[in-house]
């Protein structure tokens, strides 16, 4: 049987490795989870580690407002 296009797309996500940039748990840190890939390539380039850093601190923001869930902008395009 044939996955459908939205079963790739999380069977795909799944097989991602999610991490913070320091590697420590983000409710110790306060750090944006995302993709090793997608860490590794921000923290290659002074833009992309003040995008890591912006990100940082929305989320910091948003827990200690109460908030779970923070919009950072580093999964900008993806819907959700």
């Amino acid at each position: 049987m044939a996955l459908k296009k939205s079963q790739k797309s999380l069977k795909k996500w799944t097989k991602q490795k999610w991490r913070t940039p320091s590697g420590k748990k983000s409710s110790e840190t306060g750090e944006v989870y995302a993709p090793s890939a997608t860490i590794k390539k921000l923290k290659s380039t002074k833009s992309g580690r003040a995008k890591l850093a912006a990100a940082n601190k929305k989320k910091r923001a948003a827990t200690k407002k109460g908030k779970q869930h923070a919009k950072h902008g580093l999964h900008k395009g993806k819907k959700r």
